[in-house]
């Protein structure tokens, strides 16, 4: 993929390199790699630097960088190196495409990184109910084009107008006749970011919070469901659609109603949308799919570490959220290239990890080879094999 080496090239090295024993690549190989194996922490890398296997992938023979080393490498980031990383995750999604797409969907969502100190930033979250940052994540698919780290002092929607339409230009240039569609949930229904979207012919499908006018205007359909329920015993779903615009608004907008009616009572749910299909087709479809966003975050944030928020400082953890993006695209790109039609196609990374990365061996090195003996009994071996014949392959 060539993935660490974009990154190496974008960041800026201003260490004096004569004094250096460790290159920039190297050392973000080693961090990269070592979050990808299951070691969020950098006193892990205190007994990983002796590993012959981390050597070996980092192209080494010496003892890699000390704890010490690679936290004066975090310490060193700033926002330009956060621009640089972001530039680096867009050419990867590209660089997957063989063909120019005919549609992407862009899935915003944000999520709590919990703080357990004084980090710059902090502050207290009423709906999470701790101190956190609110960092910002846009997906297209399974690919991850944005780990932005935010305050959580701030709207949930807070700079997602002016990422979006960083995107849009960038994806245009790339592929001029592509549709655009931006998915969100009803933290990002804001109404100056919709009529963005509409002037710059964009697609938008995002959910809108209930209220009273809301379920006023769709009680037709909510008694309907009712009462299809009280006649058949069986959960019932009724789709409309009305044009809903609140007061601060330009303009009414196309809202799809799901006027739901269970033994819980009744559940309704509104979307918002510009795009012309059928109200069950884009509720169903369209809008519940950004449901896999979810689970994407929670690679990131469980599999990956990108909640390790343990500088004090606010651009190192930005950085170290970077990391854990990188790491998860390494991760993508395994998946792309040797995973297709095996057991491990849509495997999460942590299983990926146990089935094919962190298994036992024994590893000989002389001036002329490595060599790294598996055991026979390897449960997984012919996965193995098929993995590693076609990473030789690509």
């Amino acid at each position: 993929m060539g993935l660490t080496q974009a990154v190496a090239r974008a960041m800026d090295d201003t260490r004096r390199r004569a004094s250096c024993d460790h290159s920039l690549l190297g050392l973000l190989q080693q961090r990269i790699y070592g979050l990808a194996l299951g070691y969020e922490d950098l006193n892990d890398h205190d007994e990983l630097r002796h590993d012959l296997a981390l050597q070996t992938a980092t192209s080494r023979v010496e003892t890699l960088a000390s704890p010490a080393t690679l936290c004066r490498l975090e310490q060193r980031s700033d926002r330009a190196s956060a621009v640089a990383i972001h530039q680096v995750l867009f050419d990867q999604f590209v660089a997957m495409h063989k063909r120019p797409p005919r549609r992407l969907i862009l899935d915003f969502d944000a999520t709590d990184t919990p703080l357990h100190g004084d980090q710059e930033g902090r502050f207290f979250h009423g709906y999470y109910d701790h101190y956190c940052y609110l960092p910002l994540y846009v997906f297209c698919g399974r690919h991850l084009l944005v780990s932005y780290l935010r305050s959580s002092r701030i709207d949930p929607a807070k700079h997602s107008w002016a990422i979006l339409s960083l995107l849009v230009k960038a994806l245009r240039r790339h592929w001029p006749k592509v549709e655009i569609i931006f998915r969100g949930d009803s933290g990002f229904c804001r109404w100056k970011l919709l009529r963005w979207c509409d002037r710059h012919a964009v697609g938008y499908i995002v959910g809108i919070a209930k209220n009273k006018r809301l379920n006023r205007k769709s009680v037709v359909w909510m008694e309907l469901a009712e009462s299809l329920y009280l006649t058949t015993s069986m959960k019932q779903r009724v789709f409309a659609s009305i044009h809903y615009g609140a007061r601060t608004w330009d303009r009414p907008r196309r809202v799809i109603v799901k006027a739901e009616h269970s033994s819980h009572g009744a559940n309704p749910r509104y979307v918002v949308t510009n795009l012309p299909q059928t109200d069950q087709y884009l509720y169903d479809k369209v809008y519940c799919a950004r449901g896999d966003m979810e689970n994407r975050i929670k690679d990131q944030q469980m599999d990956l570490f990108a909640g390790r928020a343990s500088s004090h400082r606010w651009w190192p953890n930005q950085f170290r959220q970077l990391l854990s993006g990188l790491a998860y695209t390494l991760f993508e790109g395994l998946r792309a290239m040797a995973l297709k039609n095996t057991a491990l196609a849509i495997a999460t990374p942590n299983r990926i990890r146990l089935t094919l990365l962190k298994i036992g061996a024994v590893i000989i090195r002389n001036t002329r080879r490595i060599r790294i003996l598996m055991s026979s009994a390897c449960p997984h071996q012919e996965l193995f094999r098929t993995v590693a014949y076609r990473l030789n392959s690509s």
